[in-house]
């Protein structure tokens, strides 16, 4: 035999080693090509059948899905913070109703001028806390009737408005990041 057969002679045989995980090298991996680990799978499984390309596209369906669900999640997390103060805020919302209330009854005393100056200055604070978390007021007289955000609680004439403008705010109405939280009950300009 010449050198360079005993070297091809021998080149095989520890390549067969390798695959069979024979000798001192059956310690590490086994490195085959794609194309001869397609070779042993139609050889040895399955004849005909493509069992790399079925694996390969399996592979790739479930990098797919779990993209998709990673994609769900982090959009679910973002919702979640988005409106995670949505309940405690629609509770506060009386609170603030009881605020304007006191305000508008008690501006017609005179008396109460110190208590009003007060209670005013209380509810700017809580609206500025308020607005700090997302929440915004919606609805003013004059603005045109919207049903997304305004409930018409019924109808009004007043001739210095135009038609289909909300002639009277009943009870505020709030928004939070876009999102109507309560709507403002209104009274909605009708003329003739």
């Amino acid at each position: 035999m010449s050198g360079k057969e005993d070297k091809n002679e021998m080149t095989e045989q520890e390549n067969a080693e390798t695959v069979t995980g024979e000798g001192a090298e059956a310690e590490n991996e086994v490195t085959l090509s794609e194309d001869e680990l397609k070779a042993l799978c139609r050889e040895h499984v399955c004849p005909g059948c493509d069992v790399m390309g079925e694996a390969k596209e399996e592979r790739l369906r479930a990098l797919a899905e779990t993209e998709n669900i990673k994609k769900r999640l982090a959009r679910e997390t973002e919702e979640l913070k988005k409106f995670a103060a949505d309940a405690i805020l629609s509770d506060l919302l009386p609170v603030l109703d009881n605020l304007d209330l006191a305000l508008d009854h008690a501006k017609t005393q005179d008396a109460c001028k110190n208590f009003v100056t007060g209670v005013d200055m209380t509810r700017k604070m809580f609206l500025d806390t308020l607005a700090k978390h997302g929440l915004e007021a919606v609805g003013k007289a004059g603005d045109e009737f919207d049903p997304n955000f305004h409930e018409a609680m019924g109808m009004a004439q007043s001739p210095d408005l135009p038609d289909g403008s909300i002639a009277q705010i009943m009870q505020r109405g709030y928004v939070l990041k876009g999102r109507v939280i309560r709507p403002a009950k209104v009274m909605v300009n009708k003329l003739s």
